[in-house]
């Protein structure tokens, strides 16, 4: 388990080009929230489902990580056992940057499930429609390996086995609206940050150690200073 917890969502793949979960219309991309990412999607909006997905990890395909990714993968790779990476993002971000054992939250854009033995094929960039739609395994109905909303999130189950004994806590990008992260500050966290571009409604921001209200590249180096100060002199 690690003793320090990095925990991403939107606001740090924001900076790479990709685009955010939802505008204030209650859109993400021009299509409606509740057509192509809530539980029964595949079933009323099949086509339209998989047309959107596929866009979306075609055009992640020309993306690169930011600064912040690549802060994040070298803290890693020093501290291999005292850092767990967590994010949000379905995006490959991490990946690309060099992290590795990254925990995909709500699961990973360049992945296909299948429906009924839950088979994942791993499809890169590819499109799923028209090449990707059947099992290999047992010929059943493949469909993107991504939480819907409504949906179980199993690899919640692994994020809270990562808090057993973790002490500092960062959170970058994120507003709480999903995940709310307050609910981890618990005595035995002796570091906490929260960087965000702005404040949230979602969050308690006087909770934490400390606040940074700006873009996750330009937060990152302090980030990782405090992190490495930690992990060297306990402080």
């Amino acid at each position: 388990m690690a003793k320090v917890i990095i925990l991403s969502g939107a606001g740090i793949s924001a900076e790479s080009g990709i685009s955010t979960f939802r505008d204030s219309g209650g859109l993400w991309e021009n299509h409606k929230i509740e057509d192509v990412c809530m539980l029964g999607c595949l079933e009323k909006n099949r086509v339209k489902t998989l047309n959107f997905y596929d866009s979306r990890r075609v055009e992640l395909k020309d993306k690169e990580p930011n600064h912040a990714h690549k802060v994040i993968a070298n803290l890693k790779e020093k501290y291999k056992d005292k850092i767990a990476v967590i994010t949000q993002n379905v995006d490959d971000m991490f990946e690309k940057a060099g992290c590795v054992d990254v925990l995909h939250l709500h699961v990973f854009l360049k992945e296909v499930k299948c429906e009924s033995c839950e088979n994942i094929v791993n499809i890169s960039y590819k499109k799923q429609l028209g090449s990707f739609e059947v099992c290999p395994k047992c010929d059943n109905s493949l469909r993107p390996n991504i939480v819907f909303f409504g949906e179980m999130a199993p690899k919640y189950q692994d994020m809270f086995m990562e808090f057993n004994d973790c002490e500092v806590l960062v959170i970058i990008g994120t507003s709480g609206a999903v995940i709310n992260t307050d609910m981890f500050l618990n005595p035995d966290i002796k570091l906490s940050i929260l960087n965000n571009i702005e404040p949230s409604d979602y969050l308690m921001e006087e909770l934490y150690t400390k606040v940074l209200h700006k873009e996750a590249t330009k937060a990152i180096d302090e980030i990782a200073f405090d992190i490495e100060e930690f992990l060297t002199n306990g402080k």
